[in-house]
């Protein structure tokens, strides 16, 4: 999109909503389970008492419990909280049919993530004109065809930026408008790290400059936001609130990752995290071939108990990779060049509580070049049936050897990011 002279296309229609479930997977499990309802309810991952909180419930929230908590102090504030593990594929089916409701409305609902999705009505201003009674019905939908107790926010904006915002500012069950006539009287309730995707390095950084509020980062010039954050970043900034659109893309992924927390009792041996990179590195070859794409740029990262790091790129720019085993090779042949570089211990150990891999800088499947001297072009055709297969007969129709594991390592989890790979 080209920003310059300070001008973009804005439209000041109040055309664009943002949906966004409340406490969304506590909520799923609080809609399955009525004993859980109106209870404090953390979901974690793992629910051991330094498991962390990733979703308390609206009732955990008002009780003090936050996103991240361990749960042995999430216990300590508040002694009645009940832990559960999480159901991922619960989530994804709910997800789906909270889709659903909305394609009813219209055909143009971008998924953000897990929890939230934006509606572009701007092309159906003929067929609802009145987005506040849309917005109603649509909360109400959700109730009577997904679940009685689930809740969403709601904001409506002339973008997907302010409609964002808006829903942030009443939760649980909130329904908030964003428009040119009372967007100021919005911004002067919040500070810079209210709005989102402004942490607290970059409100430094403007507050360095003089922007100490989101209404004077609004009325200030697009230029002196770009110097002030030394980057257009800032203009965009700028233009968010002023109306304009920045922030439709066109849903391709620009990386993938794939990483795990290793608990205790999952780095008793070496290899179940042998076995673990090898899941991880699976999963990832599964997204690349759902989307056709090759990476150019692999990082692999793990940290240990005493809080240090390790971490190691790998270009790929002349031979890219989707297949796992090629990834995990690439992998353990650096961690054995660091190994003898700096005579220490080997990079995967029983000290290891987080492995990450990471992949980027994608080439569509199309546009790959193959060696004449390997059959990449069948391998890639293997990979492809294998998933097909996979889908149609189910995960375990159909597995490699390399994923042949006595023990479960990668227990199925779910994030509040991307839902691209659900589509």
């Amino acid at each position: 999109m080209s920003l310059q002279n300070n001008h973009i296309a804005k439209d000041l229609s109040l055309d664009v909503m943002f949906i966004d479930m409340n406490s969304f997977f506590a909520t799923c499990e609080q809609q399955v389970n009525f004993y859980l309802r109106h209870r404090p309810v953390a979901v974690c991952v793992y629910p051991g008492q330094y498991g962390c909180v990733i979703a308390p419930s609206i009732e955990a929230k008002k009780k003090g419990i936050k996103l991240g908590m361990r749960l042995n102090e999430a216990m300590k504030i508040c002694p009645e909280l009940i832990p559960l593990e999480t159901h991922p594929n619960r989530y994804r089916e709910y997800h789906k049919q909270i889709m659903g409701v909305l394609k009813k409305y219209c055909n143009d609902v971008i998924p953000k993530s897990i929890d939230e999705a934006i509606i572009n009505f701007k092309s159906y201003k003929l067929v609802h004109k009145d987005l506040i009674q849309v917005a109603k019905q649509i909360k109400e939908d959700i109730r009577n065809e997904v679940g009685d107790y689930m809740k969403c926010s709601i904001g409506i904006a002339p973008n997907s930026f302010l409609a964002k915002l808006a829903s942030d500012i009443k939760k649980p069950d909130g329904l908030t408008i964003i428009s040119p006539d009372n967007i100021d009287e919005v911004l002067k309730t919040l500070t810079l790290t209210d709005l989102p995707g402004i942490a607290k390095a970059t409100a430094i950084r403007m507050k360095l400059a003089g922007i100490h509020t989101p209404l004077q980062l609004r009325h200030m010039s697009a230029e002196k936001v770009k110097t002030a954050c030394n980057s257009i970043v800032g203009m965009y900034w700028h233009y968010r609130l002023n109306f304009s659109e920045v922030d439709f893309s066109t849903g391709d992924y620009k990386s993938m990752q794939a990483m795990r927390q290793i608990a205790a009792s999952q780095r008793r041996e070496v290899k179940m995290l042998d076995d673990l990179l090898v899941s991880l590195c699976t999963t990832l070859e599964k997204r690349m071939v759902k989307q056709a794409v090759y990476a150019k740029d692999i990082l692999f990262t793990a940290r240990y108990e005493n809080g240090t790091y390790y971490k190691e790129h790998f270009n790929c720019e002349k031979n890219p990779v989707q297949d796992a085993m090629k990834m995990i090779q690439l992998i353990k042949n650096r961690m054995e060049l660091f190994q003898k570089t700096n005579h220490c211990e080997p990079v995967i150990n029983t000290e290891m509580n987080m492995m990450g891999v990471n992949v980027c800088n994608f080439i569509p499947s199309c546009a790959l070049q193959y060696d004449i001297f390997e059959n990449n072009v069948q391998q890639h055709h293997l990979r492809k049936t294998m998933y097909e297969i996979k889908k149609k007969f189910g995960n375990d129709s159909i597995i490699k050897a390399a994923e042949l594991q006595e023990v479960e390592v990668m227990k199925d989890a779910i994030g509040f990011g991307s839902v691209k790979h659900l589509y």
